[in-house]
This record gives structure tokens, C-alpha cells and sequence, in this order.
């Protein structure tokens, strides 16, 4: 399989080029934040980043290397999630370099950014333009992978139950804390919960504490990402949820910008988070392999470090589910 983006293909990227999409990009930006209240600018920019930084020469080759490239390729069709930012283009680019085609049917929540983004991986590696299709239909699929709530997801296997397919459904994200973090260690777990608002099924919504923790050392720690309450959904969401639980009289702890409850439920809505207090260890990862089909990423001293859980290398696929080997041994 050709590596894309070698050496050879940056450097016949003409500079004029790269700059006419570098002023496309900025105008995108825009009309993503315009188009979608939850993409902030600063959220879009945060996915291009960890999207650019995963994509390096060497990461490319040795993820693609340890797959062989499909002999018959099909027609894959995608139906990507519009949660965070450009979520959907790791399927995309999986399908690609598998040999298939992709056949993308966009999320509408998120149908500015990844086209441009799909231009500028054409204009790096021309041959992969006849991989790539727009679609409003999947009619032509001869498997799918497709991204959903738990709602939709029942659909999915309905429509698609005739065909290979990667279903996913909802998921979330949890912190097991031991007592031993240090306040940067702390303050790096709020880039877990707040990136992209904590819309992604990466973000963490639940902590797993030791009996006896002070959450004041959390609130301490993350007090920089206050600035979240400056978001009018985010805030929308804050106030209302707020007002529900006073009225309903049920007790939660707040800082001005984050909601916590005491309760083993996995799933939070935006702007709060839940936690729940654990005996001892044992407890605590029984807690974990219960929700084990509903939970995403771990972060914590013996899972994913603290701060990385939105910056998922190539092959850690989503739901667990090799992407690459569904793909390449259809």
C-alpha cells in the first residue's frame, strides 16, 4: 500500500494550493461554528490538532502496515456522528486505506468540515478520489459501519441487518481516581471532561472516588475551565438541569460552571457529572466490567493518563472493535 503522505506527495503539494486550503479551512471554521452552536472555534481547532498530530508519516505507516490491502473492494457505506467536530473522519480514512470506497453519508450536525477535509487528502493523494463518495443514500453499500444513539442503533441493525456492518451505540467515559493524583494530574482530568463540552463519548462523565475523597481537590483543579459557562448552550444546559434537581429537592454540589451527583448512574447530561464513592479497588473495576458495553475510554493512574482521553491514537477504535480488520476482511 503507497504511504500517504510521504515525502514525495507534500512536496508536490503546491504551496499556493495548500494556501488556497489553509484560507478554505478558516472560512469552514466559521461556517461550522455558524452552522452548529456546540462547535466553538476553539473546539474545531482542537480537533484539526489532534487530527494533524495523529496523522504523522510514522503513525500512518505503521498502523496501515499491519493490514493487508483488500482484493475486491466494496462499497462501504458510513454514517458518521456529528457530536465533536470531524469524529466521523477516523471511519472515513479507515475505509480508504483498507482499499474499499466509502460511501459517506455526513451528519448534518457536521457537514462543513470534513468535505474540505476529504479535498485536502485528495490533493496529498490523488488515486484515493475514486474511494471517496458523497451520499444522501446508502443503497449501494455492500457493508456499513455506522455511528448512533442506542434509538438509532436498533434501526441500524433492522436496515442494515442483511449486510456485514460495525454498529455503535451510545457510550461515555469514566475516571477512576485513587487519592494519590497530583493537582496536575487533576487539572489534566478537566480537559477529559470539558473538551468539545464533554459531547464526545470520550469525555468523562463519571468518577469512580475512593471513600472519604474531597471533591473539593477536583474543583480546585480544573477552576481554569470556568470559562465553559460562557457558552450559551453549555449554560442553557447548566441552568435548566439546575432547576430541575432543586425543585425535585435532590442534592448536588456546584461551582458555577459544573454540576456534580452522587449517584452509580453511568450517562450525564451535559454540564454535570457523576460520581459514586468505592470500598476498595475490587470494587471498583467490578463497576467497571458492569458497564463495561457502555463505557468508552478509562482514564486513571492504571488506564489512559489523565488529559489524553480526546487523543485516541489510530488503532484505538472505537467500542473496541478493530475498524481496520472488519474492513480489510470483507
Amino acid at each position: 500500500m503507497k504511504k500517504w503522505g510521504a515525502k514525495a506527495d507534500r512536496e508536490a503539494f503546491n504551496p499556493f494550493v495548500a494556501g488556497e486550503f489553509y484560507d478554505r479551512m478558516q472560512t469552514a471554521i466559521l461556517g461550522a461554528k455558524a452552522h452548529n452552536g456546540w462547535f466553538s472555534e476553539a473546539s474545531i481547532r482542537e480537533s484539526l490538532t489532534q487530527i494533524g498530530e495523529s496523522l504523522s508519516e510514522e503513525n500512518l505507516s505503521a498502523w496501515v502496515e499491519r493490514y493487508p490491502l483488500v482484493k475486491k473492494p466494496k462499497s462501504v457505506g458510513l454514517i458518521l456522528a456529528g457530536n465533536i467536530p470531524m469524529v466521523g473522519f477516523h471511519d472515513v480514512l479507515s475505509t480508504i486505506f483498507s482499499g474499499n470506497k466509502a460511501s459517506i453519508k455526513l451528519s448534518r450536525d457536521d457537514k462543513i468540515l470534513i468535505p474540505l477535509l476529504l479535498e485536502i487528502v485528495v490533493a496529498l493523494q490523488p488515486e484515493l478520489e475514486n474511494q471517496i463518495d458523497l451520499v444522501d443514500k446508502l443503497n449501494s453499500a455492500e457493508a456499513v459501519i455506522a455511528t448512533g444513539s442506542d434509538n438509532t442503533a436498533r434501526y441500524f441493525e433492522k436496515y442494515f441487518g442483511h449486510l456485514p456492518r460495525v454498529i455503535r451505540k451510545n457510550r461515555t467515559s469514566v475516571a477512576l481516581i485513587d487519592g494519590t493524583e497530583s493537582p496536575e494530574e487533576l487539572k489534566e482530568l478537566g480537559k477529559d471532561i470539558f473538551s468539545y463540552y464533554g459531547l464526545g463519548c470520550r469525555n468523562v462523565s463519571h468518577l469512580l472516588l475512593p471513600k472519604g475523597y474531597d471533591l473539593n481537590n477536583i474543583f480546585g483543579a480544573i477552576v481554569d475551565y470556568g470559562e465553559v459557562i460562557n457558552h450559551n448552550k453549555y449554560c442553557n444546559n447548566y441552568d435548566y438541569y439546575k432547576a430541575i434537581f432543586l425543585m425535585n429537592q435532590e442534592k448536588i454540589i456546584e461551582n458555577g460552571f459544573l454540576l456534580t451527583r452522587e449517584t452509580e448512574e453511568l450517562f450525564a447530561p451535559v454540564a454535570m457529572l457523576h460520581y459514586h464513592f468505592y470500598e476498595n479497588k475490587e470494587e471498583a473495576k467490578a463497576y467497571i466490567t458492569k458497564n463495561e458495553e457502555k463505557i468508552q475510554a478509562i482514564i486513571g493512574k492504571e488506564y489512559i493518563p489523565f488529559g489524553a482521553a480526546q487523543a485516541p491514537a489510530l488503532d484505538d477504535y472505537a467500542d473496541g472493535v478493530d475498524t481496520m480488520k472488519f474492513l480489510t476482511s470483507l
